[in-house]
């Protein structure tokens, strides 16, 4: 197995909120990233030592004093060895600790001895979590550089109605993976299209395609976990918003086309990963149409080009398009790198299996006027790592090399 990069110290109060916490170590570890997991005394109490022990693959630290293979300071060891302190979930009495210097057992000691970042995650009635006092710790440890996600409002266990309610652990997952990614995209503006475009002909009835806008939001998570700052034009979709993208919802390609060009001024790069319908109906109906037992002849017009508009305009601006195909796919695709006036393509074939639309996987080919490298069938993820990268070293030396 690949080597683990980073190593996540998970802090776990008594809370609640702690029961969920095997999810979000089970997710870490998926990702090649070790967890060493600190148990204070009354979140023993909402998870045991075993589960965490199991579902993290290393030994639960619990004690200030507990015994040690070798010897090294326990809380000075974690404290060293921590990329990133999470804290899922914190309490009001953890927050106070840390804001007030205190360090009477294993956690509260790491927190202060760490020089890694440090991520909380809040979980509390909604009453304690409004307290002044508590209100008061939170902004102290902002002003210090420690990292808040949350709490969300809603119902909570206690029968109280507010924030209180820790972040969902996959917000959680992504903002650690945030505060672990390299940030070689800071300072970056990055606009990204993802998802279909929905063409109505009548008023229920559309003309689509069947993309899910997995790709394109897999980059603007990546590009956001590496420090740019992203906007997202995103057509229909299931996907959750981004934490940190600015997303911008459209449901038609000439919505899309405008969303476009009222933001594409202010970025560096460009990147077209939606699948904007080509054409619309001339005319909508007003009413739904009824089956009458005759043919049906709709009349379609061309959608604006939202890829060439942006080429022909992009100035010093970094533009990738895609070239999603199903014959003739590096032809084609070059053929798109020029009318489009881009500066990279990326090209998949759509009948190869794992490759295209809904997936989770993708099989692409990255392209420049020059150069051209086939990737294998990566997670779509690991597919927007690639490009970004390519993208990267395009800008900084010209040449794809080392992709």
């Amino acid at each position: 197995m690949e080597q683990t990069k980073y190593t996540v110290v998970l802090g776990i109060t008594g809370g609640i909120a702690a029961y969920k916490t095997p999810e979000l170590i089970r997710n870490l570890r998926r990702r090649n990233i070790a967890v060493e997991a600190v148990l204070t005394e009354a979140a023993k109490e909402f998870v045991t030592p075993v589960t965490i022990r199991e579902v993290s693959g290393s030994p639960v630290h619990s004690g200030l004093f507990d015994p040690i293979v070798q010897w090294d300071v326990h809380h000075i060891a974690l404290a060293r060895k921590a990329d990133v302190v999470a804290v899922v979930p914190a309490t009001a009495n953890c927050i106070g600790k840390l804001a007030g210097g205190l360090a009477d057992d294993l956690l509260s000691s790491v927190l202060l001895a760490t020089s890694a970042t440090i991520l909380m995650a809040p979980a509390m009635n909604s009453g304690m979590y409004a307290n002044p006092a508590v209100q008061h710790n939170i902004q102290l440890l902002r002003s210090r550089g420690v990292h808040f996600i949350g709490p969300e409002s809603g119902a909570l266990l206690c029968g109280a109605e507010g924030p209180g309610r820790m972040s969902d652990i996959r917000e959680i997952e992504e903002e650690i993976l945030f505060l672990l990614s390299p940030k070689d995209l800071r300072d970056r503006r990055i606009l990204i299209t993802a998802g279909p475009t929905q063409e109505y002909w009548d008023p229920v009835r559309f003309l689509t395609n069947p993309s899910s806008g997995k790709m394109g939001y897999a980059i603007a998570r990546i590009a956001r976990r590496r420090g740019a700052e992203v906007t997202l034009v995103s057509g229909p979709t299931d996907l959750p918003a981004i934490r940190g993208v600015e997303t911008v919802r459209v449901k038609t390609a000439q919505e899309m086309y405008q969303a476009v060009l009222d933001r594409y001024e202010a970025m560096d790069i460009l990147i077209m990963a939606a699948a904007p319908t080509d054409y619309r109906p001339r005319q909508i109906m007003q009413e739904k149409y009824k089956r009458n037992g005759q043919p049906l002849t709709i009349e379609f017009v061309e959608n604006p080009d939202i890829a060439a508009t942006v080429g022909k305009n992009k100035g010093k601006r970094f533009l990738t398009v895609f070239a999603a195909e199903t014959n003739n796919l590096k032809e084609n695709a070059r053929a798109k790198l020029a009318v489009k006036n881009a500066d990279l393509v990326v090209a998949n074939n759509l009948t190869l299996a794992g490759a295209g639309f809904r997936g989770d996987t993708n099989l692409v080919s990255l392209l420049t006027r020059e150069e051209e490298v086939d990737l294998p069938l990566l997670g779509k993820e690991e597919v927007a790592v690639k490009i970004l990268d390519a993208i990267l070293t395009l800008i900084n030396s010209g040449t794809m090399v080392g992709v």
